[in-house]
């Protein structure tokens, strides 16, 4: 479930702040969403300008994003190793930097990028701040497994979405080809354990928790950007 809010210049200095720490000869994961966009349109502009930089996708939007943008790309099994990824979330708790990712459905590849790199610089506006997680938790699900998954969870006290398509009949299918869950359960008094819980069913091919991920994160507002390290 892709959470909404935030203004554009608020996730674009977000985004512009993650670009302008990337470095010429770095590779660069790139991530999906909204704000996670405005990092790859500044990157680009490095690249016009010069900067010797390859980026991993997170997903086919990010790809043709950064095609658009000029940036050159490669996949994981070219590479040794990703520099930095720079991601946005769906929520985020600054205190711990945990969050919630996979409002577009890319949290699989997204949490893949993310374990490869040696840092993760994410990218947020105000709205996706939060003292304690409570936005449903997107689960890629094999396709002939969502009705077990969905009992599964339940009984873990969620409650189980299969997610829509906006613009066809039927459910939303990611790039791997599976479908997506989302999972309310209200507020999360222990990610860490939960994201472990939803780890061992059986159809999960992976869930949106990504729990103490950030080693950097940029919170855009109106007015300005700030950035903290972990």
């Amino acid at each position: 479930m892709k959470s909404t809010g935030g203004s554009d210049a608020a996730k674009r200095r977000a985004g512009e702040a993650a670009a302008d720490t990337v470095e010429s000869g770095m590779v660069v994961g790139l991530g999906t969403g909204s704000t996670a966009a405005y990092a790859i349109e500044a990157l680009g502009d490095a690249v016009d300008d010069g900067c010797d930089i390859v980026g991993v996708p997170t997903s086919f939007g990010a790809r043709q994003r950064a095609i658009d943008c000029g940036i050159p790309l490669c996949s994981l099994d070219e590479i040794d190793g990703i520099d930095i990824a720079i991601d946005g979330a769906d929520q985020f708790v600054r205190d711990t930097g945990s969050c919630i990712k996979g409002g577009g459905a890319a949290h699989s590849r997204e949490k893949l990028v993310a374990s490869a790199a040696d840092t993760v610089h994410l990218v947020v506006d105000e709205t996706k701040l939060t003292d304690a997680l409570d936005h449903p938790v997107p689960l890629e699900v094999l396709p002939d497994a969502h009705t077990v998954v969905a009992d599964a969870v339940r009984s873990l006290g969620g409650e189980p979405t299969l997610r829509d398509a906006a613009n066809k009949d039927g459910p939303v299918v990611t790039d791997n080809g599976n479908l997506v869950c989302d999972v309310d359960f209200g507020t999360i008094s222990d990610p860490a354990s939960l994201a472990t819980q939803l780890s061992a069913v059986t159809g999960v091919v992976e869930h949106g928790l990504f729990i103490e991920c950030a080693t950097t994160v940029s919170v855009g507002r109106a007015d300005g950007v700030s950035t903290t390290t972990y």
